[in-house]
């Protein structure tokens, strides 16, 4: 077996390791029920994911006219309390993906997340689903401060560092993930499967994966760091 290309690896969570739609659909429509509002179709909720949980009930509500900022705060709170209460109800790993982090874990890679999701979150959810140990670091969207979570380098370079530096790559599924990456100075490769914000080929990725079997050969067609 050839020497992998990579000595750690970091993953975005929605859209890229976990299939999560439903879970967050179901949080977004209790809150636009509360609201006042019509609910969205949960498959569509996969259009709104990008950016974090605040991000993606806003495009939400202004699809409807929007509303005030005193209540739209009021009910972007009601819609993390009923997340932090269902958030892995429905989400699961995408298909290949357990194999694919069991070939890392055998080659030595060592793995980390890196999600625009609130840090409490996707621990939540990955220690529900069993997978929380698997990753030797969980960094969310307000683990390194205001204005330092993707589209901004300073979560994958953390990601990097925690895994204690040397090459690194990172997976993802959105124009956040990539620009991240880009930013950061590591190669970077977009699922096609997830929730992407534009055509994969046009995010700007180093490789486009159409499922998460073909990570790891796509990883080692990438040019050596």
């Amino acid at each position: 077996m050839t020497t992998f290309p990579f000595s750690s690896i970091g993953f975005d969570l929605d859209g890229t390791l976990l299939d999560t739609h439903q879970d967050l659909g179901a949080a977004v429509n209790h809150a636009l029920k509360l609201g006042g509002l019509k609910p969205v179709p949960v498959d569509s909720s996969k259009d709104l994911i990008g950016g974090g949980a605040k991000m993606m009930l806003s495009r939400a509500v202004d699809d409807q006219g929007g509303m005030e900022r005193d209540d739209f705060h009021a009910l972007y709170k009601k819609m993390l309390s009923y997340y932090s209460e269902h958030n892995a109800v429905h989400s699961h790993p995408y298909p290949g993906m357990i194999d694919t982090l069991d070939e890392l874990a055998d080659r030595g890679v060592k793995i980390a997340v890196v999600t625009n999701k609130f840090e409490s979150f996707a621990t939540s959810i990955l220690n529900q689903l069993g997978l929380a140990d698997r990753f030797v670091t969980i960094i969310g969207g307000d683990t390194m401060g205001k204005g330092n979570a993707k589209p901004a380098p300073d979560p994958i370079y953390e990601a990097r560092k925690r895994c204690g530096g040397g090459s690194f790559a990172f997976v993802g599924d959105s124009s956040y993930d990539v620009n991240a990456a880009k930013a950061a100075g590591v190669p970077v490769i977009a699922c096609a499967y997830g929730y992407c914000d534009k055509p994969p080929h046009e995010l700007g990725a180093d490789a486009v994966i159409q499922t998460a079997s073909e990570l790891i050969p796509a990883l080692e067609a990438l040019p050596k760091p």
